[in-house]
């Protein structure tokens, strides 16, 4: 019994200190025995290593273990490069698996992006969702779909393409990443979100439409206390590159929370354009300061509106509360002004830095959230002046005609232009240490990232995407994305029963909330709406 301890204690010293004293054994070998003087080159450097790591009390792991424990963090460092080419199937990849990534890359590259010996999903279980498609498709549908936004209160209504870049701001993502999307924005005739982070010498650069979005940090208006600045929006809002006003209220992936940008992204150049110090961490704050009822916001909107010369200003958010986008209706039908459009954006939105708990536990997917809008703006007669943009891992056409089949009137993605100008989903975002130069400050991993090229695919991945979106309308039997209805998307419940998607939500009619709010799904939320308050009021 003895025996076998004291085998068992000198086997675990062997395995915790063998590494370290086999390369001091090695280094002092190198010291004495001139042939082998070159291996001090490597065994010396460990041996520093390994003692330090022995008398360190930082890491208790490494103590234990010197020299050894750090394969565990060269394992760490390694996984999220390993993973997705030799553990994964090309289904199981998150955020986006391989198979919606090597889409995305083969139209960005102009590759054939087809797929051969039939689908990999199970059709019977519930991750296959189908598009009904038609017995007589219909070849000559048009393909130069544009959709208009402003209201009869928007003096200059901008036509919008039907797959735009997502809100990504300067200082989450890289300058030159900032001009490659700006550049593919203008070639191919879309338009190009700003994000939070200020409008920059960057996004103007090549001279693509662009929307400025206006977060609770007023990045590029606002005053030294952080408050918002008419007079610096106006004048920047009055450059026509920019087209329309966005009001982020909430993004998808941390909703309620405000913009992140960690103190290591936070450059002079960042800082100048922002109106923040350099280095230190960049949070917005929570809620706005301009507004604290609904009213008050859609009376802000409204005077953005006016300062911006008439252009289309709309307001991006996560639906969380029910009775909030309720009372925003309210808030509109009572003032008389309205919104030119909202941005819905679900929780399965990605961003460069959030809390875990947030992107894991807060906000309404994107599907439920549009269905929600949808059916506030019908429900209240509102929808024939406000338009619904789409945001949430869009990257197909397919998901797009999802999307519009739900009330989308335009789809924005993010993440999917981030492939196209070649991320790797490494999810170093956060971290600056971003190795395809896109999220990242570093100017030497910049480098990486050539706009000319990377512009091209820019316009390229989004025009393959909208071929895409026709082939699924002509297939579909119509003339445009809008004519597809929600009884066309068909869902399943289990392995032997599915149904269309209006027999699983409810699709209010027109007016329907202000007729007969009672008979609806939503009664108990319109009746806690207030347009004086974002509290419920019963």
């Amino acid at each position: 019994m003895k025996n076998n301890a004291r085998s068992s204690l000198s086997g675990d010293l062997v395995t915790r200190f063998g590494a370290l004293v086999l390369v001091i054994g090695l280094t002092a070998l190198a010291a004495i025995w001139h042939p082998a003087a070159w291996l001090a080159v490597i065994t010396g450097p460990l041996s520093i290593i390994g003692l330090w790591d022995l008398v360190q009390r930082k890491h208790s792991l490494r103590r234990n273990y010197p020299l050894l424990a750090r394969i565990r963090w060269l394992a760490e460092d390694l996984r999220l490069y390993i993973q997705p080419y030799f553990v994964e199937t090309d289904l199981e990849g998150r955020p986006f698996n391989r198979d919606q990534r090597a889409i995305i890359y083969a139209r960005a590259k102009g590759q054939l992006d087809e797929h051969p010996f039939g689908t990999e999903l199970d059709v019977y279980s519930e991750e296959y969702e189908w598009l009904s498609h038609s017995m007589a498709p219909n070849s000559k549908a048009d393909e130069s779909w544009r959709c208009p936004v402003g209201s009869q209160q928007c003096k200059r209504p901008y036509d919008a393409a039907l797959l735009n870049i997502s809100a990504m701001s300067f200082g989450s993502l890289s300058a030159t990443a900032i001009m490659a999307l700006n550049a593919g924005a203008k070639a191919g005739n879309f338009y190009h979100d700003t994000g939070e982070g200020g409008l920059s010498r960057y996004h103007t650069s090549a001279g693509g439409d662009l929307v400025w979005e206006i977060g609770s940090g007023y990045f590029g208006c606002r005053t030294k206390g952080g408050d918002f600045d008419p007079g610096r929006f106006a004048e920047q809002a009055s450059i026509d590159q920019v087209k329309m006003v966005e009001v982020k209220l909430s993004q998808g992936a941390k909703p309620g929370h405000g913009g992140v940008l960690p103190g290591s992204k936070v450059t002079r150049e960042i800082a100048e354009v922002r109106g923040v110090e350099q280095g230190q961490d960049c949070i917005s704050p929570a809620a706005h300061s301009a507004f604290s009822t609904p009213v008050e916001l859609i009376e802000w909107c409204a005077s953005l509106r006016n300062m911006s010369g008439g252009k289309p200003v709309g307001v991006k958010l996560c639906v969380g509360q029910p009775h909030q986008l309720m009372a925003l209706a309210k808030a509109m039908l009572e003032t008389g002004i309205t919104l030119d459009f909202i941005t819905v954006d679900g929780a399965e939105g990605g961003t460069g830095a959030a809390p875990i708990e947030f992107s894991n536990t807060v906000g309404m997917p994107l599907r439920e959230g549009l269905i929600m809008v949808r059916n506030t703006l019908v429900g209240t007669g509102l929808k024939d002046q406000i338009k619904i943009a789409a945001a949430g891992k869009v990257h197909s056409g397919a998901g797009m005609a999802m999307n519009f089949g739900l009330g989308a009137d335009w789809c924005n993605a993010a993440r999917a232009f981030m492939f196209a100008l070649g991320c790797v989903q490494t999810m170093k975002c956060h971290t600056d240490l971003c190795p395809t130069g896109v999220a990242t400050q570093d100017a030497v991993r910049q480098r990486g990232l050539v706009v000319e090229d990377k512009a091209e695919r820019v316009t390229r991945y989004q025009r393959e995407t909208l071929r895409a979106l026709r082939e699924i309308v002509v297939a579909l039997g119509l003339e445009t994305p809008w004519q597809i209805t929600p009884h066309l998307i068909r869902e399943r419940q289990n392995p032997v029963r599915s149904d269309s998607m209006d027999r699983f939500y409810r699709f209010l009619g027109h007016g329907e909330l202000l007729q007969d709010a009672a008979g609806t799904p939503y009664a108990r939320h319109w009746d806690a709406a207030s347009a004086d308050t974002f509290l419920p009021v019963s």
